[in-house]
C-alpha cells in the first residue's frame, strides 16, 4: 500500500514537473509549422478524455493555484519593492531606442522571409501567392533596417499585410506583423537611422542638401506633428497584437486541432523526455498561450508576462529544432518592446501600480528627425516625466 502511494506520488510530482515545462513552452510551438499532420482531431473528445485524467488534471489545477497565488500574493505583499522598483527605471530609460528595436524585430525576419520565399509565415510560400514575395519582404525588410522612409515603408507593409490577409488567412499566424508596423508607424525611424541623418541634414540651412530636400519641411514634419498624439499608445497596438497571437495560437493549433497537437509531442518524445500524459503537454501549452495572451490584453503584469513570453520562444527553439528561428525573431523582439515600455495607456498594470514610469510613453522616434528640434516637444517632455518618475 505504501508502495502504491509512494509510487503515485512520484508520477503526480513528474507529472507537475512536465505540465511546467510544457506551460514553459516547449510544446507552444506553431504547430503547422513542424508536423504535416493532417488529421485535426475532435476537440470536443479530446477535452473530455483529457480532463477526466486524474493525471492531467491535477497538474494543471495546481500549476493554476501555484501561478494565481504567486500573483495574488505579489500584489498583496509586494516583496522586493525597491528591486522591481529599479528594473522597471531603468528599461523605461532605453524607451529612446525603442523604434530601433521595432525595426530590427520586424525588419529582420521580413529580409529572412523575403529570401526564404514565404509571405510573413512559412505556411504562405511564392507557390501559394502571385505577390513577388522575395521582392517584398527583402525591400521592406531592408529598408526598415536602414530606417529609411520608415513610416512610409512601415505603413506599405502594413496595408500589403492587411489587404492580403483575406486572401491567405494563414497569415493571422503572423498577426504580430501588423502590431509591430502600425508601432513603427506611430514611432518613426528613431535614431540610429538614415531618417534621422537626412532629417538633420534637412533642417540645417548650412547644407547644400537643406535647398534641394522637398520631403523633410512639406510631409515629414507635417505628419510629426500628427502621430506625436498617438505615440503612448504603442505598447497598447504591441500588447493586443501579441496577446491575440498567443491566443489565437492556444485555440487554431492545439485546442481546436487536438491530433495535430498530439502529434508534434510524439514527434519528438516529449513524453519519453518526461513521463506524462501527451495530453498534458497540450493542454498545459495551450493554456499558458492562453493565459499570457489575455494578460497582456488587459495589461496585467505586462513585464512579467513578457519575461515569461520570452523564455516560452526560447525554449520552444530549443525544444522544437524544425520550427523555423526566423518565424519568432518578430515576436521576440515585440516582447522585448514591451519589457522596455511597460504597459502603456488603457491597462490594468497602470491603475493598480499607479507607477509612472509604467506607462511606458514612447520617446520621439522620429519627431526628431521631423523636425531636428533641440527643444523637447509635449510628447517628449511627457514621456521623460514617465520614464524618469518614481514607482509607489
Amino acid at each position: 500500500m505504501r508502495s502504491h502511494t509512494r509510487s503515485t506520488a512520484t508520477r503526480l510530482a513528474v507529472s507537475i514537473l512536465g505540465v511546467a515545462l510544457a506551460g514553459s513552452g516547449l510544446a507552444s510551438a506553431h504547430v503547422q509549422y513542424v508536423t504535416d499532420s493532417g488529421e485535426r482531431g475532435d476537440p470536443i473528445a479530446f477535452l473530455v478524455g483529457a480532463l477526466s485524467a486524474p493525471m492531467v488534471v491535477i497538474p494543471l489545477v495546481l500549476g493554476g493555484v501555484v501561478v494565481l497565488g504567486s500573483m495574488g500574493g505579489y500584489l498583496w505583499r509586494k516583496p522586493l519593492r525597491a528591486d522591481i522598483r529599479a528594473i522597471r527605471r531603468e528599461l523605461s530609460n532605453y524607451v529612446d531606442l525603442l523604434p530601433w528595436l521595432l525595426r530590427l524585430g520586424i525588419g529582420l525576419p521580413m529580409v529572412g522571409a523575403g529570401f526564404a520565399g514565404y509571405l510573413f509565415t512559412p505556411l504562405v510560400t511564392t507557390a501559394d501567392t502571385a505577390v513577388p514575395v522575395r521582392l517584398f519582404g527583402v525591400a521592406i525588410g531592408f529598408m526598415l533596417l536602414f530606417g529609411l522612409a520608415t513610416r512610409f515603408v512601415a505603413a506599405a507593409g502594413l496595408a500589403a499585410y492587411v489587404a492580403l490577409l483575406p486572401l491567405h488567412p494563414s497569415m493571422f499566424f503572423a498577426f504580430e506583423y501588423s502590431a509591430g508596423l502600425l508601432a513603427i508607424v506611430l514611432v518613426g525611424g528613431g535614431r540610429p537611422s538614415a531618417d534621422h541623418v537626412i532629417a538633420k541634414m534637412a533642417a540645417n540651412e548650412e547644407t547644400v542638401y537643406s535647398r534641394f530636400d522637398p520631403f523633410y519641411r512639406r510631409i515629414a514634419v507635417p505628419f510629426g506633428d500628427r502621430v506625436d498624439p498617438y505615440r503612448k499608445f504603442v505598447p497598447t497596438v504591441i500588447r493586443l497584437g501579441m496577446g491575440v497571437v498567443f491566443a489565437y495560437l492556444a485555440f487554431a493549433e492545439k485546442l481546436l486541432v487536438p491530433e495535430r497537437a498530439l502529434a508534434v509531442v510524439e514527434q519528438y518524445g516529449l513524453s519519453t523526455l518526461l513521463p506524462v500524459p501527451p495530453e498534458l503537454w497540450v493542454l498545459g501549452a495551450s493554456l499558458t498561450e492562453l493565459f499570457l495572451g489575455v494578460l497582456l490584453v488587459v495589461g496585467f503584469f505586462t513585464r512579467a508576462s513578457s519575461a515569461a513570453a520570452f523564455v516560452v520562444f526560447t525554449t520552444t527553439l530549443f525544444g522544437l529544432p524544425d520550427d523555423p528561428v526566423l518565424a519568432h525573431v518578430s515576436l521576440f523582439g515585440l516582447v522585448s518592446a514591451l519589457l522596455v515600455t511597460g504597459a502603456g495607456p488603457l491597462a490594468i498594470d497602470t491603475a493598480v501600480f499607479r507607477a509612472p514610469n509604467e506607462m511606458g510613453v514612447p520617446g520621439a522616434g522620429d519627431r526628431s528627425d521631423a523636425d531636428a528640434r533641440t527643444t523637447p516637444t509635449a510628447t517628449e517632455a511627457t514621456a521623460g516625466r514617465s520614464t524618469g518618475g518614481t514607482d509607489r
